[in-house]
């Protein structure tokens, strides 16, 4: 199916009126899709949308009101360690882009080497590296492909979401990412690496699409619920039903700090 074609299919259920933002939600933060206003489409009907490859995440799209803002909302994302393929998001961030939405707000569950972030604290990204080497953009052929990743976290989304965060008295540290492709976890000798190479928190994610998204044109920002030290940094049992478990904690307060910057406007 065509963009423009899967574009109209989901205006036929949702409206035609503009999307404003779109937020991706990582492992165990669906919760805020059940606040919105609108219209639940699941990616089965959408041809082309990644299907429901990790437990934890809710493949459908949501779109419609929240907190006064008309939201795009993917429940699941796909990720590179699924089909191998980093470009997996591409259809998806394009079908956001041609709903009429200017900002991108990704969301994750990572691991933390920072003692001062510690689980179920939250980090808003100021940077990312991309340790994996992947790229979404491999294969495509014009001059977009040279997209600069200086702002790739637009500072003014940022503001916004630390002074969201201040008024809701909640911590939001910032920090770097680091994208490891999965889906096995780091070693100790790789997480010693990350930190030294100057990373703050790793995952399996985000990183495709803050690129994509910096290539759509979109504003991007990103920010990490905490799930559990990294490899060697602790005593805990790393696992993926450990980044469930512990997710919902840093989400309930990621909930708050969107909420707070959707009303009070981006």
């Amino acid at each position: 199916m065509s963009l423009q074609s899967l574009t109209k299919l989901i205006r036929d259920r949702a409206g035609i009126e503009p999307v404003s933002v779109g937020l991706i939600l990582g492992s165990g933060l669906g919760h805020l899709a059940e606040a919105v206003d609108g219209v639940a489409i699941p990616y089965a009907d959408l041809p082309g949308f990644p299907h429901a490859g990790v437990s934890g995440h809710n493949p459908q799209l949501v779109i419609g009101d929240l907190e006064g803002t008309r939201v795009a909302i993917f429940g699941g994302r796909a990720h590179y360690y699924e089909s191998g393929r980093g470009d997996a998001m591409r259809l998806p961030l394009e079908v956001l882009k041609a709903l009429g939405a200017t900002t991108l707000i990704a969301t994750n569950a990572a691991g933390s080497m920072r003692p001062d972030i510690p689980p179920g604290k939250l980090m808003l990204l100021n940077d990312h590296i991309n340790f994996s080497g992947l790229n979404p953009l491999i294969g495509e052929q014009s001059d977009a492909r040279f997209v600069p990743m200086g702002d790739a976290y637009d500072p003014d989304l940022r503001k916004a979401l630390l002074a969201a965060a201040k008024a809701e008295g909640i911590g939001l540290t910032e920090g770097v990412y680091a994208w490891y492709s999965g889906p096995s976890f780091e070693t100790p000798a790789e997480i010693r690496a990350i930190r030294i190479l100057g990373a703050d928190a790793v995952g399996m994610s985000t990183v495709p699409e803050i690129i994509l998204g910096r290539f759509l044109g979109l504003r991007c920002a990103a920010v990490s619920a905490i799930t559990n030290m990294a490899q060697g940094l602790s005593d805990e049992s790393i696992s993926h039903s450990h980044t469930k478990l512990m997710a919902p904690v840093g989400a309930a307060k990621l909930e708050r700090i969107l909420r707070r910057a959707l009303a009070t406007g981006f």
